[in-house]
């Protein structure tokens, strides 16, 4: 798995950086284009979004291992057409991971996938990546008003590059539909 240099990354926007280009996301969102049909683009900023908010908190490590998880996190929605898309979203990464030799990230990205939505912290080894992205989607779903410490600024600076493209309506409408079709288990993802 090639690793993409910051160059490839970065973009100035501002004060700071902002992670823009990151070839592991822009390749497996192509590949399953299909599926998110016309969510393509909030999906994908979406996920731009949680790595720069996840990078925000933790720094600049291990960059390739939260691009893996955040273009997998939700991703089961569209490709099994389901809202109870953990279990197929973690399977894709470890697919993924396995196809790429990489399958000492398999325990720490599955509990990163299984945990975003996660309403109280993970407990997992603080040195993990695991709280840290369990915050970002946090801030991102919430639009900033679960903040984790990070600045209004900045979340509104990452709404601004990447806009929301109806990725937060489209929450809405499935978790309606959800909560029609399975009134007892509305948000079969949301673990305490």
């Amino acid at each position: 798995m090639a690793t993409p240099t910051e160059a490839d990354m970065v973009a100035s926007v501002g004060y700071g950086a902002l992670l823009t280009r990151i070839p592991t996301i822009d390749d497996v969102l192509n590949d399953h284009a299909m599926a998110l049909r016309d969510d393509f683009v909030g999906y994908r900023n979406h996920v731009y979004r949680i790595v720069n908010l996840c990078v925000a908190i933790v720094g600049r490590r291990e960059i390739e291992k939260i691009a893996v998880a955040a273009v997998f996190h939700d991703l089961g929605i569209w490709t099994n057409g389901t809202f109870d898309y953990i279990a197929p979203s973690i399977a894709l990464a470890r697919d993924y991971l396995v196809a790429r030799a990489r399958e000492d990230w398999t325990a720490e990205i599955e509990e990163m996938i299984a945990d975003h939505h996660k309403i109280t912290p993970a407990t997992a080894d603080p040195d993990s990546l695991i709280e840290a992205f369990r915050q970002a989607d946090w801030i991102d779903v919430s639009r900033g008003l679960r903040a984790f410490g990070i600045s209004r600024p900045f979340v509104a600076r990452l709404f601004a590059t990447w806009p929301s493209a109806g990725f937060h309506w489209r929450l809405v409408t499935l978790t309606l539909n959800r909560f029609r079709s399975h009134p007892l288990t509305p948000l079969p993802m949301v673990r305490l």
